[in-house]
C-alpha cells in the first residue's frame, strides 16, 4: 500500500510540472509578440542658414598727416586734427553706433571737463580736402558739415546719429579734433594725457526671416 501511494504522488507531481511548463512557454511566445510595431518617417526637410558679418573699420586718409594724433608743447587755444574714414566693411547693418574715449594716461588735461581737452568729431558728405603747412594739417569740406561729437575729451558712450556707416558698405568722412580751451590756466602746464578713441557698432535687432 505504501508503494502504491508513492507512485500516485509522483505521477501527480509530474503532471503539475508538465502543465506549468506549457503555461510558461505560452507566456513567452505572447511576450515576444508585444515588441513588433509599425514605423514610418517623412522625407528630410533641408534648411540652410548663413550668418552675416559685422565689420567696422577706421582708416587714415591723410596724405601727409597720419595717425596716431600726437602733439607736444600744447598751449591754450591749440588744436590738432586728423581725417579718418569710418567704414562699414561688412554685409550687415548696425542698429546703433557710438564713440568711446578713455584716458590711458590721465592728467588734469582730461579730468577737467570744462577747461581741459575738448573733443570734436565732424562729418563731411564728401572726402575732406587736406592742407599741410609746417607739419600742421587743416581740413576743409566742399559741402555742409555735421558735428557728431563735441565736449570734453573723455566720453563713456557718445551716440553717433545719422551716420552712413550704419549701412552695409557705408562710409563716413570724419575729422577728429582735440583742442585746449583758452580758459586753461597755469595749472595745465607740463601735463600729459593719452587718449584711446574707439568707434563701436551694435547689430540690428533680429527679426523673423
Amino acid at each position: 500500500m505504501t508503494a502504491t501511494a508513492t507512485t500516485t504522488r509522483s505521477r501527480t507531481a509530474r503532471k503539475v510540472l508538465g502543465s506549468l511548463g506549457v503555461i510558461g512557454a505560452a507566456a513567452a511566445v505572447a511576450g515576444m509578440g508585444t515588441f513588433g510595431t509599425f514605423t514610418d518617417s517623412t522625407t528630410p526637410l533641408n534648411a540652410t542658414v548663413a550668418s552675416g558679418t559685422l565689420s567696422l573699420d577706421l582708416n587714415n586718409v591723410g596724405a601727409a598727416a597720419t595717425l596716431p594724433m600726437t602733439a607736444a608743447n600744447f598751449v591754450p587755444g591749440d588744436s590738432v586734427s586728423r581725417a579718418v574714414d569710418l567704414v562699414n566693411s561688412g554685409n550687415l547693418g548696425f542698429g546703433t553706433m557710438s564713440l568711446v574715449s578713455t584716458a590711458t594716461t590721465s592728467s588734469l588735461l582730461d579730468t577737467d571737463k570744462v577747461n581741459g581737452l575738448q573733443l570734436t568729431v565732424t562729418s563731411c558728405p564728401v572726402v575732406w580736402t587736406e592742407s599741410v603747412a609746417n607739419g600742421v594739417a587743416t581740413y576743409t569740406c566742399s559741402a555742409p558739415t555735421t558735428t557728431l561729437v563735441t565736449g570734453s575729451a573723455v566720453k563713456a558712450n557718445a551716440a553717433l546719429t545719422n551716420v552712413a556707416a550704419v549701412n552695409p558698405k557705408g562710409v563716413d568722412h570724419l575729422v577728429v579734433t582735440l583742442s585746449l580751451p583758452t580758459s586753461a590756466d597755469n595749472n595745465f602746464q607740463n601735463k600729459t594725457s593719452a587718449l584711446s578713441l574707439t568707434f563701436s557698432g551694435t547689430q540690428q535687432t533680429g527679426t523673423n526671416r
